[in-house]
């Protein structure tokens, strides 16, 4: 039985080791996650993408209504104040990020939310316990609750996104270490830690699988999806600013009621069609995301 008053941490004060020695572990798993993350931009060319992309939108502002590859629709181009991007940054936090609005499937967004909140739960409280060096029953409820949540929402991902049987024939088995790596190790890490709480702590078996969870998570970072965390939100924000500045990067507007939209496309069958063309799709519910 899980006793949510304290978590396997205190165990291991008990067993010898200190705070500075468990402090030292998490700071060199911080460490791997900044290194890696930035390895990985690099790697991706997405900061430099961004980068262009903004100095892009930059330039076609200032044109003006002057002829540009974006086209110069009348009232299409705004400049953004300061108090704009402000508004526009928290709607990203509130609707892209803490509410995850980007899916459109409820299940998988629940899903996607009890695994992120599971992972900040639980992360929060052992940093908290760790650098405070102590530990307080209400950390403690925490902890046990942060790896709950995060065993829920990656096994049911698991087993009803990522292993679609029905939809794509693909068995539970199935398994492409680069591409499965950060969803196994969220695993990985909520099950020991709910193992080594539930078996009481100790320097034992369950605490090593913890160490090697852990450290498979965070030393990862560059060859899994880790890094596409702090990824998404920065494109979440960048779609919402394109889009209410008008440059779109260059990509037709989701309308087609204006005579220099419809020419935009190359294909005389699509310049005269209804924006609606085409969701025939969405007359069956899909089974995955």
């Amino acid at each position: 039985m899980i006793n949510f008053d304290t978590t396997p941490i205190a165990s291991l004060i008990e067993a010898g080791y200190t705070y500075a020695d468990m402090q030292m572990y998490v700071t060199v798993m911080i460490a791997l996650v900044v290194v890696m993350t930035i390895a990985d931009l690099i790697h991706k060319g997405s900061k430099t993408y961004f980068d262009n992309a903004a100095a892009k939108a930059e330039a076609q502002l200032a044109a003006g209504d002057s002829p540009c590859t974006v086209g110069n629709e009348e009232g299409r181009l705004t400049q953004l104040s300061a108090g704009d991007k402000a508004g526009i940054l928290v709607s990203t936090i509130v609707t892209d990020v803490a509410t995850a609005g980007e899916f459109a499937n409820p299940v998988r967004r629940l899903v996607h939310i009890l695994t992120m909140y599971g992972f900040i739960l639980f992360n929060a409280a052992t940093a908290m316990i760790i650098y405070g060096e102590a530990e307080t029953a209400t950390l403690a409820q925490v902890w046990n609750a942060g790896a709950i949540l995060l065993f829920i929402g990656t096994f049911w991902f698991w087993f009803s996104f990522k292993v679609d049987g029905q939809a794509e024939g693909v068995p539970w088995t199935s398994v492409t270490l680069r591409k499965d790596m950060f969803s196994l190790s969220l695993m990985a890490t909520s099950v020991t830690a709910i193992g080594w709480s539930y078996t009481g702590g100790g320097t034992g078996v369950w605490f090593a699988f913890v160490i090697l969870s852990t450290a498979s998570l965070f030393g990862g970072v560059y060859w899994s999806k880790f890094s596409h965390m702090f990824f998404k939100p920065a494109a979440a924000y960048n779609k919402r600013v394109i889009k209410a500045n008008g440059t779109n990067e260059n990509l037709p507007h989701e309308t087609r009621d204006s005579e220099w939209q419809q020419n935009r496309h190359s294909m005389e069958l699509l310049k005269d069609a209804p924006k609606n063309m085409g969701l025939g799709i969405k007359r069956e519910a899909p089974k995955h995301y």
